[in-house]
């Protein structure tokens, strides 16, 4: 999926090489064949256009992955109110009915009928439970983490679309360059072909030229093809049905260096394993709850009717059960298995936040540096851009060949790609710190 949102970057990799591939071909003596038509491109308006806090917010809300993690506190939350029955107590009805093959009795007195039907009811209150007390307690803690990691998976999938929203607009911006590329060299060949009609040419000027417009018209299928790919990431990223198309460049403005830590749980993912070592921890200093008594009471009424000889109609009876642990060999190595859990837990926490703090470090850094690469790629394409109306003024004026244009043209080409290029990963590099920051969404 990564590599789908990323598709724009990729198309570099194919780009820079063949504007490299043009200049050292050789050209034959070969007439010029027309290209083939090309497809037409899918209007501007045909897919539906969402701003990047629109897809972000879409995500979010639609994305079955968010769903799920809703069901997780759901499920949770059940089990905590079921946990919460130690504190409740608990009723049971009974209705039997006894047939014999005869009443029973002797000289004459009958001490069994024939046909007995039994009501009784039975309530019981745990009045002593420490396991299921702590069990309560973890159960409490289950839900809460439950919540956190539901807000880790909203901002993965936030992630997930916002890096496809700027998919979609680097690949955009690599077709403006390619439809640029594409005139640029159609004018140069009509110009060309205009001179070798009017005797002033060359056929190696034309020839080059056409070779310089069928590489345009290949980069531009190209491109065309990667923000088709983005759209239908995008789209897949929001949960639609159809591919969505970015409306607008995103505003996205670096976050300052943090002064402390308290930055750090701002992050669902931290905050999440900070949870976890609390629940380890609460289990594990609960395990000696093990060895405490358990005690319970209830109570049971019951009515016979027609009562028996030596069977009153209406009884009751109430019990009183203390259960005491005198030796259980499972309780001491389940303590232990607990207290090794809590301080796995510890040691992931320290893992994360080490592994937060550092991504912080490098995002900010790669900000800075990006920043400072758009800067100069900025000035390397303004004055490839100028190099270029210079050679086509000089072609033009009958001063230089063709060559030194196409050479301009890919120069001015290339320029313009890593332009777009570095600002892409600027805004990734922006992104990427307010995530790192716990800012984002």
């Amino acid at each position: 999926m990564r590599e789908r949102l990323l598709a724009a970057a990729a198309a570099v990799a194919w780009l820079v090489p063949v504007a490299a591939t043009s200049q050292t071909q050789v050209v034959a003596p070969v007439p010029a064949q027309p290209a083939p038509p090309r497809a037409p491109a899918p209007a501007a308006n045909s897919f539906e256009k969402v701003t990047f806090e629109q897809a972000v917010s879409r995500a979010i809300e639609h994305h079955p992955t968010v769903g799920e993690a809703a069901q997780a506190i759901l499920r949770a939350q059940a089990l905590l109110d079921q946990s919460k029955s130690v504190f409740r107590p608990t009723a049971y009805g009974n209705v039997g009915v006894v047939m014999l093959d005869a009443a029973r009795g002797f000289e004459g007195f009958q001490t069994v009928p024939r046909t007995q039907t039994t009501w009784s009811g039975t309530i019981a209150y745990p009045i002593l439970d420490a396991v299921g007390w702590a069990s309560k307690n973890a159960a409490a803690d289950q839900v809460q983490i439950a919540k956190i990691s539901a807000e880790e998976t909203r901002r993965q999938v936030a992630v997930t679309a916002a890096q496809a929203y700027l998919a979609v607009i680097a690949a955009q911006r690599q077709v403006q360059i390619a439809i640029r590329n594409l005139d640029t060299a159609g004018a140069l060949e009509d110009y060309a072909k205009a001179r070798l009609d009017a005797g002033k040419g060359s056929r190696l000027n034309h020839v080059r030229s056409t070779q310089e417009r069928g590489t345009a018209e290949l980069q531009l299928e190209l491109a065309e093809l990667l923000v088709r790919q983005a759209q239908e990431a995008l789209g897949v990223a929001v949960f639609a049905d159809a591919p969505l198309d970015a409306n607008g460049d995103p505003h996205l403005e670096p976050a300052p260096p943090p002064t402390s830590d308290a930055w750090l749980m701002q992050r669902p993912d931290v905050r999440l394993f900070s949870a976890q070592v609390d629940a380890s921890q609460r289990v594990a200093h609960d395990a000696w709850r093990a060895w405490l008594p358990s005690a319970s009471v209830g109570f049971t009424p019951q009515y016979v009717n027609p009562k028996g000889g030596f069977e009153p109609a209406k009884t009751w009876s109430a019990t009183f059960q203390l259960q005491l642990p005198i030796y259980d060999s499972t309780i001491a190595p389940a303590r232990r298995a607990k207290f090794a859990d809590f301080e796995t837990s510890r040691y992931r926490f320290d893992q994360v936040k080490v592994e937060a703090r550092a991504e912080q470090r490098l995002a900010q850094e790669t900000v800075t540096r990006r920043e400072q690469m758009v800067v100069s790629s900025r000035v390397s394409s303004e004055a490839a851009a100028e190099a270029l109306r210079i050679s086509q003024i000089a072609y033009e004026a009958g001063a230089t060949s063709n060559i030194e244009v196409v050479q301009a043209q890919q120069a001015a080409r290339n320029t313009e790609i890593a332009l777009a290029v570095a600002e892409d990963r600027l805004r990734q590099a922006r992104l990427d710190l307010l995530v790192s920051l716990g800012l984002f969404p």
